[in-house]
């Protein structure tokens, strides 16, 4: 199904989609507000035919109608209401898979909004978009009762029926007006409730960090300065529901208030009877609970409209991984006179069998060309090839079967340290162990607890950065890619363990018969000291070639790699 394009599409689909319940929930609604608005009309006839009368007969028969009135009345509004409001949970869901499947996906999103900002479109936005069912429903109601009770009256008195006329365009007019300013200012309020939303969970995830940069009160008062923001868009934007509210019901006591004296004028004129008298100012009582309910649905129509234009931007936004249709023909990395930002002109080959290190004297090489290679990103000249085949003219899938890329900072997963280092449970317990002895791991298995099976919090808050740095690394041993890129996997390493890391890395990936292919970004010694090949970038471009001891007889390298 294709994505919508604007909130009011978005709005219509969700009412497609649920159209049967949208049409039963309507129907019984209005069934239940007719029905109340017919209740003073009954009680009137009831004091008409029974109660002036004396007729005990008349009276027992109207008490049963009005009783079998209210079982209608409850048992409409009790169904009606269920079907709306299981429609809405539904579609609410359908559209927080939506937005939780275009995060999931594959080839990613590419979006600037926080975790928790994006959170809150999966969970507040998609309800609010949810509630159109239900607001659909009320609405049909609110109308046809209105219309309903300006009949009754026509049929009562014509000029009551002209006040209805005159009175309730001009009440709902007055609202209309206030609507598009509330549109505005609601969609206003819910991006500054997501970015405050996204900053907090931001904040959270990142706090042991801050503290060890003592960053803790510049990210507070960033924080504090988006709360503030939410806080002037949010009584901006009730005041405006307010001033809606405040038309409605100034608006709705005129109404009654004319409507009353009319019939009271009209009752001692002798017009009007005294059970007509009760009808009319049962109905016009009645009238005004409608209109105040269309008017408050101006107000939610506006927040689930500002809604529906968050979820439909997001939805909107393009993949973030360029992909093709074409299949690899080997195991092979190539950048072949590649330009792209701080890259000048890069080009280097990583055969099978081989471990190529990379030096850049710059911090941004080494993050332009993981962008290039994760497929984020297209070069500005020059061809990034995987198997002989440009990059981004590959099957995504056959990408992840052959190149694994990973950066610097780990992401590591609530569960536990088996699930965070063999996420698909593909090895058994010698495999794991393996790849835990490269990266250094084993000790920390070793202390903990339940070894293998200890719990592993949220992005692995209750672990140090060099435990972190040393599952991320075995998770990417774990994966047995034919062809991996690493980017400074032990600068949160002793020196003593890093030297281990690398023997065992190069014996793992490269031993007698491997035909795999590595890439390291790194500018540690011990790392390039067991690399096959050096490529040494200086100013975007290469500046030397070699093993790591033949590079060290240039002075700026050893600058660049022992700073």
């Amino acid at each position: 199904m294709s994505t919508p394009r604007t909130p009011g599409a978005l709005m219509r689909r969700s009412l497609r989609r649920q159209r049967r319940a949208v049409l039963a929930s309507s129907a019984l609604i209005t069934l239940w507000q007719v029905c109340e608005a017919m209740v003073t009309v009954l009680i009137g006839v009831m004091i008409d035919r029974a109660v002036t009368t004396g007729d005990l007969r008349e009276l027992v028969l109207w008490a049963v109608v009005l009783c079998l009135h209210f079982l209608v009345l409850s048992l409409s509004y009790r169904f009606g209401a269920r079907i709306a409001n299981r429609a809405v949970h539904i579609e609410s869901h359908r559209l927080r898979t939506e937005v939780s499947g275009h995060v999931l996906d594959p080839r990613g999103a590419r979006t600037d909004r926080l975790s928790g900002d994006l959170l809150a479109l999966a969970t507040g936005d998609a309800d609010l978009v949810g509630e159109v069912i239900r607001q659909v429903a009320l609405s049909a109601a609110g109308t046809i009762g209105l219309v309903v009770s300006g009949v009754v009256l026509a049929v009562i008195d014509p000029w009551l029926a002209l006040i209805v006329l005159v009175g309730v365009p001009l009440v709902l007019g007055a609202t209309h007006l206030v609507a598009p300013g509330l549109a505005h200012r609601s969609a206003r309020r819910q991006e500054a409730l997501g970015r405050t939303t996204g900053i907090a969970s931001d904040l959270i995830r990142g706090i042991r960090p801050l503290k060890g940069i003592g960053g803790v009160e510049v990210a507070l008062e960033r924080y504090r300065r988006e709360s503030r923001t939410a806080a002037r868009t949010s009584v901006a934007a009730a005041g405006w529901a307010g001033l809606l509210t405040g038309i409605t019901s100034a608006g709705s006591g005129v109404f009654l208030a004319v409507i009353a004296i009319v019939a009271g004028l009209r009752t001692l004129s002798g017009d009007l009877s005294i059970g007509e008298l009760v009808a009319v100012v049962g109905l016009a009582q009645f009238v005004a609970e409608p209109m105040r309910m269309l008017s408050a649905l101006v107000a939610r129509v506006a927040q689930s409209r500002a809604s529906a234009a968050r979820i439909v931007g997001f939805l909107s936004t393009p993949a973030l991984v360029v992909e093709g249709e074409r299949r690899a023909h080997g195991h092979d990395l190539e950048l072949d006179h590649v330009a792209a930002g701080p890259v000048a002109e890069l080009s280097l080959a990583v055969p099978p069998g081989r471990l190529v290190a990379v030096v850049a004297d710059e911090p941004a090489v080494p993050a332009t060309l993981l962008s290039l290679l994760h497929g984020e990103s297209l070069p500005e000249r020059g061809t990034v090839r995987l198997g002989g085949e440009p990059l981004t003219e590959l099957a995504l899938t056959d990408v992840r079967d052959r190149l694994l890329v990973t950066d610097h900072h780990v992401d590591l997963f609530e569960g536990t340290l088996r699930s965070n280092v063999d996420p698909l449970d593909r090895l058994d317990d010698d495999q794991v162990t393996a790849v835990l002895a490269v990266a250094s791991a084993t000790e920390l298995v070793a202390v903990a607890a339940d070894g293998l099976a200890t719990h592993v919090a949220v992005d692995g808050q209750s672990l140090s950065g060099g435990q972190r740095q040393r599952l991320g690394l075995a998770r990417a041993l774990a994966a047995e890619a034919p062809v991996l890129v690493l980017h400074d996997p032990t600068t949160a390493i002793d020196a003593v363990t890093e030297q281990y890391v690398a023997e065992e890395l190069r014996l793992l990936r490269h031993g007698p018969g491997s035909d795999r292919a590595t890439l390291l970004f790194t500018s540690s010694p011990l790392l390039l000291a067991a690399a096959d090949e050096v490529v040494w970038i200086r100013a975007g471009r290469v500046e030397s070639r070699g093993t790591h001891d033949e590079l060290a007889a240039h002075t700026d390298y050893c600058a660049a790699v022992l700073r």
